[in-house]
């Protein structure tokens, strides 16, 4: 028996899961979760990341009995990061990528270096928020931060050195930053200097599955955890949650279904085509030597923003069901516009979306999550007949993981707008991948097939059929 702790950090929630290899089965517990959200100070959107690692620390002490952890490790989202002083202090709270400092600063670059350019070095899809345009804005909008930081982390990698004392930067997020130049492997000294940042505050980079150290004295002290090893897993969310796919041979896409909705393919080299350029396709790390082909599509943010701004009245189950007896096709939005990004009000932006484009607009909570939901079905469409125009790769069926699983409605959408066989599951996609990488690390799992082999035995999915 083996045991291991996954720290997940999503946009909406935290959670620390431990996970136990026994008789070749791996199961979960979830020992701790906990709201995350952005908080606004002084006009900015920051994370608040001192009230996240006491809810781990909460948690680390309650599961600190048998089966004891023998490792921790914590995934997130990509592109933030955390700024570091001569002292290894914070410097500050890390800024959300929702937040509008970076509005035109994508464009403002580009006067300096095109973007053609930025893609053949990096791969990775244009969007404003990206590190490198978070970066870009602190420099032109003259940050009294910037100036003074030694060392840049990002999220998971500040946790990481919390834990351990260690600095690195894990691949899978390293990628995310647009930063990386994906040919050699290693920070891009042009697009630093452009963006107005010293090289010398980045990090040396480790792959998934590095053990980055030990807990130190301290952190035992406080969580009643052994100096147990902290591991990197792929600490991008999307690269841990896509190393739990239960999928056999190659001619499968995937859509890890959350906030966001990355959708896209496995493959051993980038492709950074001028074909894949247009498209705005990314290529971000993956677990054993693999890359993550895709497009960071809006996912279930529009709907978890239309909940709130109906105060809460309605559950997600309620919702789902009022939209699937709702009239089809009332009205369906571009989920690429800008708009969506965070507005105000989700309900109001979709209603000022469907005015502009000729389209009825919805008057009711049903109608608003139908129009949410079809419109994701149809850009998921979109997307997979990108995919087979940037590369040559047969695509006959789709895995869905992650929350977003649990929509059925949403996963029989895809399945009809796609003409595909979509099988979803596991919902705790992120948590499972982050766990088995640090099952790899310490020798328990021989490779990534094998892993995806133990997820198959160990958690069930549900298929639907194209309607």
């Amino acid at each position: 028996m083996h045991s291991y702790l996954a720290v997940d950090l999503g946009a909406e929630s935290g959670r620390v899961v431990r996970g136990t290899l026994d008789d070749d089965q791996l199961r979960l517990e979830e020992v701790g979760r906990f709201p995350n959200g952005m908080i606004r100070i002084r006009g900015r959107l920051h994370w608040n990341f001192v009230r996240l690692l006491e809810e781990m620390r909460r948690a680390f002490r309650a599961c600190s009995s048998d089966p004891a952890p023998e490792s921790v490790g914590v995934d997130s989202w990509g592109v933030d990061f955390a700024l570091l002083g001569d002292d290894g202090s914070v410097l500050g709270m890390p800024v959300a990528y929702r937040d509008s400092r970076t509005d035109g600063m994508m464009e403002k670059f580009f006067e300096i270096i095109p973007s053609e350019k930025v893609y053949e070095k990096t791969g990775i899809q244009f969007m404003q928020f990206n590190t490198l345009f978070q970066l870009f804005a602190m420099s032109q909008q003259k940050s009294p931060i910037l100036p003074i930081a030694k060392d840049l982390l990002m999220i998971p990698d500040l946790f990481h050195y919390i834990f351990s004392g260690e600095k690195t930067t894990e691949f899978s997020d390293a990628t995310t930053t647009q930063i990386l130049n994906v040919h050699e492997n290693d920070w891009d000294a042009e697009l630093l200097e452009a963006a107005g940042v010293p090289p010398g505050i980045m990090q040396d980079g480790v792959k998934p599955g590095t053990i980055v150290g030990t807990l130190t004295r301290e952190m035992q002290d406080e969580t009643g955890l052994g100096a147990i090893p902290v591991i990197a897993p792929a600490t991008h969310d999307t690269g841990s949650a896509i190393a739990s796919v239960p999928a056999t041979g190659d001619d499968w896409a995937y859509i890890s279904s959350g906030t966001w909705s990355p959708m896209g393919i496995e493959i051993t080299e980038p492709i950074c085509t001028r074909a894949a350029w247009r498209n705005n396709f990314t290529n971000e790390g993956g677990v054993n030597g693999t890359y993550r082909f895709l497009k960071n599509v809006v996912g279930l943010w529009v709907v978890q923003r239309c909940r709130a701004d109906f105060d809460g009245e309605y559950s997600y189950t309620e919702l789902t069901q009022m939209a699937d007896d709702a009239p089809a096709f009332a009205g369906l939005v571009n989920l690429r516009d800008s708009r969506f990004l965070n507005p105000p009000s989700m309900p109001d932006a979709i209603a000022d979306a469907c005015r502009d484009a000729g389209e009825p607009v919805p008057d009711t909570p049903a109608a608003f999550v139908r129009c949410a939901l079809e419109s994701l079905a149809l850009e998921y469409r979109i997307v997979l007949d990108e995919l087979r125009d940037v590369q040559d790769r047969p695509i006959n069926r789709i895995h869905i993981i992650g929350g977003g699983t649990r929509n059925r409605l949403l996963c029989r959408m895809t399945a009809a707008a796609t003409g595909l066989p979509v099988i979803a599951g596991p919902v705790e996609a992120t948590a499972i991948g982050n766990l088995i990488v640090q099952a790899q690390a310490l020798g328990h799992i021989a490779s990534l097939s094998e892993a995806r082999a133990l997820v198959r035995r160990s958690f069930q999915v549900q298929e639907f059929e194209p309607q």
